[in-house]
């Protein structure tokens, strides 16, 4: 039996059901689609006597420019335009919107990775702030390694050589856990990820940089310290 569903207040009468077919290169689903007579959009849904837009496909991708060619002379006879007006219309074609797509692909990555680098500052800001903290409270301790012998190279290796560990296991759980939040999000939401080698490698060693740079003016600070200075500290 037919069903009818209702397009706002129109009724349409539902005569197939179409194979599914997924989502296109674009990522754009095609499967929820309704496909109705063009002459009921357009006397009934959308209120115009005209084509809006119309899919042709070349027979090879070399045929592309071609047929475009062809399909603007053919609209231009049947629009009965003289040869000095412009079209009034527009062909695109694939590599166009692929090129298109690129560009605002290029843009929104420009954009992530300048929120990514201010992240990055703001978030490093107060790892050194931390970082001085941590090495302030230990200034008399310091100060005994330094009584008995320790030079200032020493000091700075110590506080580095923390700072390298913490930043390496910081790196380790974060690409863990991005890791399997991708994998979480492909079986429970069905969206395809892919974790690229490269951009575990980068996350992985801007932490470890960014955890040992914003550690080295506190720890070389404190390097710097004399012994009867840093004794003084309680």
């Amino acid at each position: 039996m037919s069903k009818v569903i209702r397009f706002n207040k129109i009724p349409l009468k539902v005569i197939g059901v179409l194979t599914k077919k997924g989502e296109n290169t674009f990522g754009q689903d095609q499967d929820d689609i309704i496909l109705a007579p063009y002459t009921t959009v357009q006397k009934r849904i959308m209120a115009i006597t005209w084509i809006q837009m119309i899919y042709a496909a070349a027979i090879d991708e070399k045929s592309s420019d071609t047929a475009s060619t062809e399909i603007s002379a053919i609209l231009r006879t049947n629009h009965k335009l003289k040869f000095e007006e412009p079209d009034d219309f527009r062909i695109r074609t694939q590599a166009e919107l692929i090129s298109t797509m690129s560009s605002t692909s290029q843009l929104l990555t420009v954009l992530l990775r300048a929120i990514a680098a201010i992240s990055l500052l703001v978030g490093g800001i107060g790892i050194m702030n931390i970082m001085y903290v941590s090495v302030t409270e230990r200034t008399r301790e310091t100060g005994l390694r330094m009584a008995i012998g320790a030079r200032g190279i020493d000091i700075l290796l110590q506080f580095l050589t923390e700072a390298i560990l913490i930043s390496i296991t910081g790196g380790i759980l974060g690409v863990v856990l991005g890791i399997t939040a991708a994998k979480l999000v492909t079986v429970f939401l069905s969206w395809p990820t892919l974790v690229s080698e490269s951009s575990v490698i980068l996350s992985f060693m801007v932490c470890a940089v960014t955890g040992v740079f914003f550690r080295f003016y506190p720890a070389q600070k404190a390097s710097r310290l004399e012994p009867i200075e840093a004794l003084r500290h309680e």
